[in-house]
């Protein structure tokens, strides 16, 4: 009888261990969904303000071996669009990628029978990598960065 109930508390201790990993394991994945969220919605807001050089720091490391802090700065802070505002939609994430979705406000200046203000929104999609335990935002394959001046 003893030994049954020594069975009985090792499973349940067991049971017990294995349902608080598992809540750790989704505490972890909801603070890592609220960082990526307020990370890029806070890379957004410097690109906006036209404080490129902060905005950097969001970069992949990878990818920040291709261009300088500078030459990123001056190249989105000199865009002939003016982001105006930033909303987060939603997100999907996996254990260190994550596709996030942004809602972008922009003003273009345009020469159409007069010079005017084209104004609209527009989807983004964004993906964010895990690297060392961090977050990072890994650029589209297909944006050509700047040439770097030796």
């Amino acid at each position: 009888m003893k030994s049954k109930q020594v069975y009985f508390v090792r499973s349940v201790l067991a049971a017990a261990a294995l349902a608080v990993a598992g809540c750790a394991g989704m505490v972890r994945k909801d603070e890592d969904a609220s960082v990526i969220r307020e990370k890029a919605v806070q890379r957004w807001d410097y690109l906006i303000a036209k404080k490129a050089d902060k905005a950097y720091d969001f970069l992949s490391p990878g990818y920040r071996t291709t261009i300088t802090r500078e030459n990123y700065a001056a190249g989105m802070n000199n865009r002939p669009v003016t982001w105006e505002a930033v909303q987060f939609a939603d997100q999907n994430c996996d254990a260190d990628l994550c596709t996030v979705h942004l809602k972008l406000k922009y003003k273009v200046l345009v020469n159409l029978h007069g010079i005017r203000n084209i104004q609209g929104d527009s989807p983004l999609t964004e993906r964010w990598i895990k690297e060392s335990g961090r977050w990072y935002f890994l650029p589209d394959s297909r944006y050509k960065a700047p040439a770097v001046k030796e």
